[in-house]
Order: C-alpha cells, then sequence, then structure tokens
C-alpha cells in the first residue's frame, strides 16, 4: 500500500456508544475522511460504526434527462464508494413514485420537490412525513405549445393571452403531478400574463413520457415537463418551446432525491451514502462537455428515458432550438452540481412550494412555512455527505431569486408573499 493514511486512522466507537456519541464521531471524523484518497476514505466509512444500516437501495425515477445523477452513480460505481449498492428502478408515474415511496416499495425517488412537500402535508395523496435529501437538478424543463397555436399566430405567453382573450373555447394544459414542480411553473407562467390557470383554462395531469402523445392527437394545447419531452415534441414536429423553466425562474430547484422521514430515521447512514454517491456523480456530469454526452449516451438507453440519443444531448449541453425559428446557447441550462450550489436543500426553495400550493388553493390556509421546511429538508444530513464527498455548502439555507413577473422571492413573509399576487384562487 502507499503512503497515504490506512483506515484505522480513524478509530470506531464501541458497540455502547450512545447517539450524541456517534453525531460527534461523524462530524469529528468528516473533516479527517476528506482528506484521505477515495477508497481510502470510503473503506473507513464502511468499516466503522456508521456504516450503511441498508447496503442495497432502491431509487425510483420517471424516464426525464434529469433522473442523470440517480443512474450514473449507479453506473459510474460512486455508490459503491459509499458502501451501498443503488439500484434504479423505472416508474411510470409521479403517482406510482408517491405511492411506492409512501409504501416502502422503494427506498427514494428521483421525485418533484411539489410532490415530497404535497404528502407532506396531505394534499398530494396520503399523508406522511418526508424528507428531501439534496435537489438533483436546477433548471432544465420548458413549457411546450401546439403547432395548431402557432398557426394562430401564439409565439409566447402575451400572444397566448391575446387569443385566448378573442377566441373562447376551452384551451387544455397538462403539468405532471397536483402539487408537482410543472404544474407550478405552468401556473405561475399563465398567471404572469393574466391567464388563471384555474379558471380561464383546463389543467389536466400526464405522465411525462405521455405528453408528446396526447399533444400528437389534440387532447392538449400544451405543457410544462422536463427534459427531453419538449425536444421530442420539436422533433415530432407537433409543438414548440414557448419557454423555458430557468427564464421563470433562474437556476430554480427542480427534482430532489427523496424519501419518507421514517426511512432517514431508520436508516441515517444508508441515507447520507445516498446523498454522497449522487452529490460525486452530479459534479462528474457537470465537470465536462463530455461527461454530459456520456451521460445522455447512458440515459437515453431502453432501461431509462428510452428516446434518441440526440433529442437529450442537445439541451442538456444548453443548446436550444425552439423549433419556431430561435436558436440559442443557453447560459442556464440543466445544472448538476455547479460547485455544490445546486444540490444544497435550501429551507426557502421548500418554503417557496408551500406559498404556491396556498396561492392556487391547495392549501386552505397558510402553514408554518419555515418549521415545515426544516422538519423535510435534511440540512445538516445533508452537510455531512457534502463533507465527505468535498463539496461547498452555502453558508445560509435561504436564498432570493427575482420571477419572470418581477416579483422577488426571499422567503421573509411567506404568507404575504403567497397572498400577494393578482392572480390567484380568491
Amino acid at each position: 500500500m502507499d503512503d497515504r493514511k490506512k483506515p484505522e486512522a480513524i478509530a470506531p466507537l464501541p458497540n455502547d456508544a450512545t447517539l450524541a456519541d456517534r453525531r460527534r464521531f461523524l462530524v469529528g471524523g468528516a473533516a479527517l475522511m476528506a482528506g484521505l484518497a477515495p477508497g481510502v476514505r470510503s473503506g473507513a466509512w464502511a468499516a466503522g460504526s456508521d456504516a450503511p444500516e441498508k447496503k442495497e437501495v432502491k431509487i425510483g425515477f420517471i424516464p426525464l434527462t434529469d433522473c442523470a445523477s440517480v443512474v450514473m452513480a449507479a453506473h459510474k460505481g460512486f455508490d459503491a464508494k459509499y458502501g451501498i449498492k443503488i439500484t434504479p428502478t423505472k416508474e411510470a408515474s409521479w403517482a406510482a413514485v408517491r405511492d411506492k415511496l409512501v409504501n416502502g416499495e422503494i427506498d427514494g425517488a428521483h421525485v418533484l420537490y411539489g410532490l415530497i412537500y404535497g404528502v407532506q402535508l396531505g394534499i398530494g395523496g396520503p399523508k406522511k412525513d418526508m424528507a428531501c435529501l439534496m435537489t438533483i437538478n436546477n433548471n432544465g424543463q420548458a413549457i411546450s405549445l401546439s403547432s395548431q397555436l402557432h398557426a394562430k399566430g401564439v409565439t409566447d405567453g402575451a400572444s397566448l393571452a391575446k387569443l385566448i382573450a378573442k377566441e373562447k373555447r376551452e384551451y387544455t394544459f397538462a403539468q405532471t403531478f397536483p402539487t408537482g414542480t410543472h404544474a407550478m411553473w405552468l401556473y405561475y407562467w399563465l398567471g404572469a400574463h393574466g391567464i388563471n390557470p384555474m379558471a380561464d383554462v383546463k389543467t389536466i395531469t400526464v405522465p411525462p413520457p405521455q405528453m408528446v402523445a396526447n399533444m400528437r392527437v389534440g387532447n392538449m394545447d400544451g405543457f410544462c415537463v422536463g427534459e427531453p419531452w419538449n425536444a421530442r415534441a420539436i422533433a415530432d414536429k407537433i409543438g414548440f418551446t414557448a419557454t423555458t423553466t430557468q427564464d421563470i425562474w433562474k437556476d430554480h430547484p427542480e427534482k430532489i432525491l427523496g424519501t419518507t422521514a421514517e426511512f432517514v430515521q431508520k436508516n441515517p447512514n444508508t441515507a447520507r451514502a445516498m446523498i454522497a454517491a449522487v452529490l460525486e456523480a452530479a459534479r462528474w456530469i457537470d465537470a465536462s462537455d463530455a461527461n454530459r454526452r456520456e451521460t445522455a449516451k447512458v440515459i437515453a438507453q431502453k432501461s431509462y428515458v428510452n428516446t434518441d440519443v440526440e433529442v437529450i444531448e442537445g439541451r442538456i449541453l444548453g443548446q436550444y432550438d425552439n423549433g419556431i425559428g430561435k436558436k440559442w446557447t443557453d447560459p442556464n441550462p440543466m445544472r448538476f452540481h455547479n460547485d455544490g450550489a445546486v444540490s444544497f436543500p435550501y429551507l426557502s426553495d421548500g418554503m417557496w412550494f408551500m406559498t404556491q400550493h396556498r396561492r392556487w388553493g391547495l392549501l386552505k390556509e397558510n402553514p408554518d412555512y419555515l418549521a415545515v421546511a426544516k422538519k423535510v429538508n435534511q440540512v445538516e444530513l445533508y452537510k455531512q455527505a457534502a463533507a465527505m464527498v468535498k463539496v461547498n455548502v452555502p453558508k445560509d439555507p435561504m436564498r432570493s431569486a427575482k420571477f419572470v413577473d418581477g416579483v422577488t422571492w426571499d422567503g421573509k413573509d411567506p404568507a404575504k408573499y403567497a397572498g400577494g399576487f393578482k392572480v390567484k384562487v380568491a
């Protein structure tokens, strides 16, 4: 063996150590482990008293580009470094992901941020305490509109609003889950253009891989979904991209690594290892365009997203074509790492989704926004995993952002923010 420190440099805890002792061991040992070579670091972790309680974990995913870090954590062997084996399991819909999480059929999931909060609050299915381990990605979703709308002169939100005001009929738009991210991006964008999604149009729920087929047969006028299904609509010549979600909120949170609070309580070391493995995969993906291209080839396979590599590759590289004559390199494409800024489970992010649930009448009253976010978002567990992987951690668990309508969100007065929109459910 070379002259690197050996795993024994971290003394194991006695079997009768208290939980407090174990936590002190973790915090004290993280810095030491961070300085070791990856193989040695993971060996020390797996050999110690804080070894993963569950070695094999099933992580559900939906066929979307942003499942990439979960898939690549398993494909590249990052999971093994932290003493676990991740088995990605392909699911048919977000409702199926929710049910399997709640029932314990899967251990964790690549999942919509708003879905986890919907379950936590009992407005998105059966009520159960949930946990957000980390954010998987920022940006990279879009709102697509049909070619039929384009034929009537629609190119963006303003022209859509004019058409809806002029031609009275039932306009139908799809999102992927009632409390999820795509529903909130769609509603926010419509609202920013004076269209009330709960009164002026009809909204329906459709699983991501079924979006293109449903718009092809005329079931909807538009949809909000993750990639590659917006790019697929353009490739199939049935629609165009009206806006990207990063133009609604730059560097917005999107999917998270989610599980139940019960799983974290029973398997804290496994949950920490899951975060570490996905964090390392996220850093690897964002490290180079070559890595992103390799990722596109892997996730395009039938067992994952099941589409043409080219349909994934363009937008994961930030190369956009809206399908109606505009091409650009997006300065804010889908990001998985961004020097640690992506993955941190900001409390303000969780709070924002609750403000929108309140805005649109999904929540009948204001919750204790900060208290719920602190309960769901596993900030301390994330920090421990980040120390293992040597990933930077933001100093503040709150962040601010300016949206497409000029409104700023900073988390300081969520109830006032939720009630301050002109377009909302009364």
